[in-house]
């Protein structure tokens, strides 16, 4: 998504919004007597248009939009396939503006939604990557509930739509990814599940094909790259082969519409393959909506049908890139391009009006789905108003998220947690030490409030706090003295470091993964001074290569929090004195700094090429030396242990015999085997062997024979799990056969390798045989 320049602007012109206390909605109107929004469409006061089939609630949606289709002239066609659709006043049908944004809560970077009277802001969730970091399925759906609470609040006030663009379910490629931070992180798996569970809560998971909003997973697809090196996301052509395209790229998004039926996808900027995203049918129509069976709509990234014209020079005329893309199956434009060029591709022949009209069938269907041609109608969420934004149990939520999303990377002594009683005063250093609007990364709106690292520390302790560099970029040395002093002063110190949207944000990809400026010179001087325990807090979006600190004694304890959002203060200090127990795990891998020279962005390849020094990509596919943490690290404060209590040591495959030389390299055919249901059952006993209640994430990874195209090894199932001080849980583990043990051959053809798999389950290595059995043939 292209995010104008002055959308960031409301994060600063609201300062005394940030000191409201968590309460601030109590005085607001109940949920009773607050502003309600003009109908859509189908207002019962307008006489003319009430009792027309389109708006007869009881009619099948399918049956309503024939015939609003069947009222519109082309012109009032023309003019819906465009984010800011316009109004068609003889039908009662107010103008929409599609473009809104829900990433990690109701967002005003999009024109779609606005803050102010009634909703000065909204809850400010941790950055998507943080939440990841808790790999917690039920925690990223249930935010996506409060999230759609909130929009639906804000939409029933008039300030909000219905249809967000989000999430994003890109894979985190390469480390240096300015939007890296917008994502589930590296693994596809994780990412099509964070997809599913996010979409799940945000839509409401209602009856009868309704929705409660509409999300969108977006950049659809191989789109990982914003700026590098001369090459931007417009000129881009990501070459990419068939089997990383099917391993890789569009896992995300297939769960995404097919286990969270979402109602939209978003194409991207980028070609693949030599092709727009946006014009290309065979991702669009043949994928999405053939294959998978997206029931909802296909929007372009905004401008980029425009882009595919002006920038990439992918067709000769506007008429002509506008009829492309309608005719790959793109349903909708953000940006005006559609609305300018389309009537010329059908006065040229380009288009038909049928062409149109099937991508307002699209459009229209889910507005419906919405509610928004029911009039004032009996909806389940009209009720939803101010009191039912900033709740206290909402930003709860946002202070559990950030704790949960919290990685423990480096414990020595240990050091953490840190005492009341014998940390009387903390040092608290770095220029992200006091931020507010840092905390929430991108694609975010107004915060409820905030509670800074400062204070949330100063809530525990006595702070002496000087920041040491006056913003992230750290240009010189001109404030370390005082940060130092302090360091020799108090019982412990904690440098909150790392990054910020001034060095990695949309369109602006990191040069490198150092610590920016004299950052790392702050850490190391203000380590070798320190009285006490030297505690590193890194705040970032992407990886950094702190191995300088991993390898200092005097840094005794490190700390990775992402963008922890609103409550990123309290979550950071309860986890530095002990009153939350750290759970969190790496989404993605972090490397050192010499990795990215033999790496460049462009190059769209995760698995290694030994002839070229090629060294692969992510924990799949890099076994490398250059790693800092590798993907799924993260310490607690008590000790699991894990026990493996029933597992089968064999798994049979029944293969349809029908399918002759069904295998390949021992290898069958996914399609080619009963795959419903077919789920191998674990049970893993984990042992909290410590003091301290804990949760823990539980990963179990598996790696395939030899010989075979898959990775070295791969995630195929997790679960979070809460496990009182000396107690253990048996926790049952179902991995689907067909989906997370088959790897992609070269053909990109998905098949479940015969022979000896190897489970990882901590320290736990399991041998699994699976054989395959022919069911024999069916006859017609």
């Amino acid at each position: 998504m292209h995010m104008p320049a002055n959308t960031l602007l409301p994060h600063y012109l609201f300062p005394i919004l940030f000191l409201l206390v968590v309460s601030w909605p109590a005085g607001h109107a109940d949920h009773h007597n607050h502003r309600h929004r003009h109908p859509f469409a189908c207002d019962p006061s307008n006489a003319a248009v009430k009792d027309l089939p389109f708006c007869k609630v009881k009619l099948p949606i399918a049956e309503r939009v024939r015939d609003l289709l069947s009222r519109l002239t082309l012109k009032e066609k023309v003019g819906l396939l465009v984010d800011n659709a316009t109004a068609v006043p003889r039908l009662g049908m107010l103008g929409y503006e599609w473009w809104s944004e829900a990433l990690h809560g109701v967002s005003n970077v999009g024109p779609g939604t606005r803050f102010g009277g009634d909703f000065p802001g909204a809850t400010a969730f941790p950055q998507v990557i943080t939440t990841a970091a808790s790999f917690n399925a039920s925690l990223w759906e249930e935010i996506g509930r409060v999230v759609s609470d909130e929009a639906r609040a804000m939409y029933n006030g008039g300030m909000a739509g219905l249809t967000y663009w989000s999430p994003n379910v890109n894979i985190f490629r390469d480390p240096r990814w300015g939007r890296g931070q917008e994502t589930p992180g590296e693994d596809p798996i994780v990412a099509g599940e964070y997809a599913a569970r996010y979409v799940r809560g945000l839509q409401g998971n209602l009856p009868g094909d309704r929705l409660k909003v509409a999300a969108c997973c977006k950049h659809y697809t191989a789109y990982d790259l914003d700026n590098w090196s001369g090459v931007d996301r417009f000129h881009f052509n990501a070459k990419v082969s068939k089997q990383e395209m099917k391993d890789t790229f569009e896992v995300p998004f297939r769960e995404c519409v097919m286990q969270g039926k979402v109602a939209s996808v978003m194409c991207s900027y980028n070609q693949v393959n030599g092709i727009p995203t946006c014009a290309d049918p065979r991702l669009l129509r043949d994928t999405i909506r053939g294959a998978w069976g997206l029931n909802g709509y296909i929007v372009s990234d905004c401008d980029s049908v425009g882009v595919l014209f002006d920038n990439q020079h992918y067709t000769a005329t506007p008429e002509e890139a506008a009829a492309d893309a309608i005719k790959a199956g793109l349903d909708l434009d953000c940006g005006p391009f559609l609305g300018i060029h389309t009537q010329g591709a059908l006065d040229g022949g380009l288009l038909k009006e049928i062409d149109v009209d099937s991508a307002l069938v699209n459009t229209l269907t889910v507005e419906m789905r919405l509610g928004m041609f029911d009039g004032s109608g009996d909806d389940v969420f009209g009720k939803l108003g101010p009191r039912d934004v900033c709740t206290r149990s909402n930003q709860e939520l946002a202070l559990d998220a950030a704790r949960q999303g919290i990685v423990l990377l480096k414990n020595h002594g240990p050091s953490l947690p840190l005492s009341q009683r014998r940390h009387r005063s903390v040092a608290v250093i770095g220029p992200n030490s006091d931020v507010t609007v840092t905390m929430i990364g991108n694609y975010a709106g107004i915060a409820c409030g905030y509670t800074t690292p400062l204070q949330g520390i100063g809530r525990y302790t006595r702070t002496i706090h000087h920041r040491g560099c006056s913003n992230v970029n750290c240009k010189n040395a001109h404030l370390f003295g005082d940060a130092i002093t302090a360091a020799r002063q108090a019982d412990a110190t904690v440098l909150v470091m790392g990054l910020d949207q001034s060095i990695e944000a949309e369109f602006k990809d990191r040069d490198g993964l150092l610590l920016p400026g004299y950052q790392q010179e702050l850490v190391t001087k203000v380590a070798a001074s320190s009285k006490g325990p030297t505690i590193l807090v890194v705040m970032s979006g992407g990886p950094v290569d702190v191995s300088f600190a991993e390898h200092d004694p005097k840094v005794t304890s490190i700390l990775w929090v992402g963008y922890p959002g609103q409550a990123g203060g309290t979550a950071i200090a309860d986890v530095l004195f002990g009153t939350h127990n750290p759970g969190g795990k790496l989404p993605m891998t972090w490397y050192k700094q010499e990795y990215l020279s033999k790496v460049p962005m462009t190059t769209m390849d995760m698995r290694s090429n030994e002839a070229t020094g090629y060294p692969g990509r992510t924990y799949r596919f890099y076994k490398g030396p250059l790693l800092v943490y590798p993907f799924g690290h993260g310490f607690s404060y008590t000790n699991f242990i894990h026990t493996l209590a029933t597992a089968p040591a064999i798994f049979t495959v029944p293969v349809d015999g029908r399918h002759k030389n069904t295998t390949t390299n021992n290898a069958i055919r996914v399609t080619h085997a009963k795959c419903a249901g077919l789920s191998l059952g674990l049970q893993v006993d984990v042992k909290n062997a410590g003091s301290k209640d804990g949760s823990h994430t539980l990963l179990v990874y598996s790696t395939p024979p030899v010989g075979h195209w898959g990775p070295h090894k791969q995630l195929v199932a997790f679960a979070k799990v809460h496990v009182p001080a000396r107690t253990q849980l048996r926790v049952p583990i179902n991995i689907h056969v067909c989906k997370f043990l088959s790897v992609v051959d070269r053909s990109g053809v998905r098949r479940i390798p015969m022979g000896q798999h190897s489970l990882h389950i901590g320290d736990i290595k399991h041998l699994l045989s699976i054989q395959s059995t022919p069911l024999g043939v069916i006859k017609s």
